[in-house]
């Protein structure tokens, strides 16, 4: 190790780093205004205080017999970053001390508690008080944050006297909590201190955007944008190995059947008195071995708490997902779908029932058809003009014997089921559903720096079907049939929910609603799609569901997941909602084809693909704010 520490210089985009003899270790990611630190007396892996520093994109730290490097290294690395800022902040981050009185018989935690100081400096009121706020607002298991003011700052031996020569500095001082730690021994609760250094560390960031806000005239955008700002290796290995998994098997597929046209003549032949019997695919993976391996990964190494959200959420989707598919032909694939998806809100149920009852049945006959083919061909047409825009446009499109009728996304493929039937005036709308979203979105998630946006972010269906429903609706595709079809799909999938088998949905759809017994039913046995994405399907007696949108019917709905410490994934731009129209209805199609040929022009879609949105940006900014790919999906006509 080198005696001494390597000049200062972030020329070129590199981030400046140091691990000195006396285990002084220091990283500044690129010139940004604020540097934590952090003096520890004993190597302490379990410190709350070590813990959040070394995540932050600004941090230098070293133990006591490292006093003396640590305060020349302050010194010159606050120099350097003041030749580009106006004001530096340094913050104390320390662990408060235990309370002595607890031993392994207490009945209580430690008192979760943090004490802030801040200099006098306006600059570092300002963000003391933001911080205050959003330290008060953490909540950890059912207990919030208490945050004590102190009008002294706590410093590091030799930290005082640096800030009193250098007028460039303001300081914070930060003790933090030790609820995380068990009573009278030295064991910890893990997920404790896990969210807890989550829940810190976004709020210093919080406090750092208003430090610049008062400092600076251009403030970032997002407090999520001061985090590191390239992937380190770490990150780059979970994610490969999370979406090595990921696509090890096609979720959707694996619980589709495959002889939806004969399971269907079967029901129609027994005068719909026998339920159906659907058979499926033999499972790729083995859902035992890939969920060891799958949580044999270790998420800790990343280092970046959104990073570490995002993969840990993910990864909790992909083995209940898993789960599903040990459970194909139980009962229990339902309870294992509600502990994905959830079941379906009373809003949304509410809406769906009141659109089946003012929406009239439409009486127009059905006008020119078009097979799997023309389908083909149309969708060979509109991916065309996407290549011509961007050569990195690439998708597959095939014919499929295999899925029910309609069309499915996996991945870069377009699946076309071979059976299809639609009406010419519902063509574009469907492939502006498929092809303007779904593979749009699928195309620019490829070109990210991080394969997980390729897969898609947990709970990612909920924003691209909402958007693939507006697509439709843009188009003037969203006519009467169709708003009366996606409204009965909530209510054969609660009915499923609520124990209701094939024979009572399809009299429930056919007796209660009206809808004609001898069209192949598109209900009980595949993806129910709408808002935040609903699903049914009878697995051999198994049902199951997809959440449903908190509130209104079939109207886009931003997810309420985000790309942050707490959140669930990335966040999509919220469309305007159509003008008022009769409770719960969204506005219907004024014609048949309404601007038939340009929906995908259209469409203001944020999701443009290869390069719009670059990893470093993306990383930094940590918003998501170009919707995270579908990996599957599949509509009827």
């Amino acid at each position: 190790m080198p005696a001494s520490p390597p000049a200062i210089d972030f020329d070129g985009g590199k981030a400046y780093r140091a691990r000195l003899k006396s285990g002084v270790r220091a990283h500044v990611d690129r010139p940004l205004p604020f540097l934590i630190l952090h003096r520890f007396p004993r190597r302490d892996p379990d410190s709350l205080a070590l813990q959040v520093a070394s995540t932050s994109p600004s941090y230098l730290l070293w133990p006591e017999a490292g006093d003396g490097e640590a305060l020349a290294l302050i010194d010159a690395v606050t120099a350097k970053l003041c030749e580009t800022n106006k004001r530096v902040l340094l913050v104390s981050l320390y662990d408060l001390p235990r309370d002595p009185t607890l031993d392994d018989k207490a009945p209580r935690l430690e008192r979760f508690i943090c004490r802030l100081g801040a200099s006098d400096d306006p600059a570092a009121q300002a963000a003391a008080d933001h911080l205050e706020r959003a330290l008060g607002a953490i909540e950890v298991d059912l207990r919030t944050c208490t945050v004590e003011r102190v009008s002294q700052c706590w410093c590091e031996p030799g930290v005082d006297a640096l800030i009193d020569r250098s007028p460039g500095l303001s300081h914070i001082s930060l003790g933090l909590p030790q609820n995380y730690r068990i009573p009278g021994e030295e064991g910890i609760y893990p997920q404790l201190l896990h969210e807890l250094s989550i829940g810190i560390f976004d709020a210093l960031l919080q406090g750092f955007c208003t430090f610049i806000a008062e400092t600076s005239v251009r403030p970032p955008a997002s407090h999520r944008a001061l985090g590191r700002s390239s992937f380190i290796a770490a990150a780059r290995t979970v994610d490969r190995k999370l979406f090595k998994i990921a696509t090890s098997f096609d979720f959707l597929l694996s619980v589709s059947p495959i002889n939806s046209a004969a399971a269907y003549e079967n029901f129609k032949a027994s005068h719909h008195a026998a339920e159906p019997i659907f058979r499926y695919r033999p499972l790729t993976v083995d859902p035992e071995r890939t969920k060891r391996d799958l949580y044999a990964i270790d998420l800790r190494r990343v280092e970046d708490p959104v990073l570490e959200t995002l993969f840990s959420e993910k990864r909790r989707e992909l083995g209940q997902q898993l789960t599903m598919l040990e459970c194909r032909n139980t009962p229990d694939f339902r309870y294992a779908s509600l502990m994905l998806y959830g079941s379906v809100e009373r809003p949304l149920l509410d809406s769906a029932r009141d659109i089946l009852a003012k929406v009239e049945k439409s009486n127009v006959p059905d006008t020119e058809m078009v097979d799997a083919p023309a389908v083909r061909d149309a969708a060979r047409l509109l991916v065309d003009r996407y290549r011509r825009a961007n050569p990195a446009f690439k998708a597959q499109i095939s014919l499929r014997a295999d899925i029910a009728a309609g069309m499915m996304v996996s991945g870069h493929k377009l699946l076309i089921a071979a059976d299809t039937r639609m009406r010419r005036t519902r063509l574009d709308a469907l492939l502006q559903h498929e092809v303007s979203v779904h593979l749009l979105t699928c195309v620019n998630g490829a070109a990210q720096g991080l394969q997980i946006f390729q897969s898609g972010l947990a709970g990612y269906e909920g924003v691209q079907e909402g958007l693939g429903v507006f697509a439709e609706c843009a188009v003037g595709g969203l006519n009467a049939a169709r708003l009366r079809l996606l409204a009965a799909r909530v209510l054969v999938v609660d009915a499923m929910i609520e124990g209701a088998d094939f024979i009572h949905c399809f009299r429930l759809l056919h007796g209660g609603h009206g809808f004609l017994p001898d069209r192949r039913p598109r209900f009980p046995r595949r993806r129910l799609c709408q808002g935040r994405h609903l699903s049914a399907r009878l697995q051999g007696g198994a049902r199951s569901s997809r959440r449903a949108p908190r509130s209104g019917a079939f109207l886009v709905r931003q997810d309420r997941r985000s790309a942050h410490p707490g959140g669930r994934g990335a966040r999509a731009a919220r469309p305007a909602p159509p003008p008022a129209q009769p409770a719960g209805i969204p506005r219907l199609a004024r014609g048949a084809g309404a601007h038939r040929g340009d929906g995908e022009a259209r469409l203001a879609l944020a999701t443009h693909p290869a390069g719009d949105l670059n990893a470093d940006r993306l990383f930094r900014q940590r918003h998501g704010q170009g919707a995270s790919p579908l990996h599957h999906h599949h509509h009827g006509a």
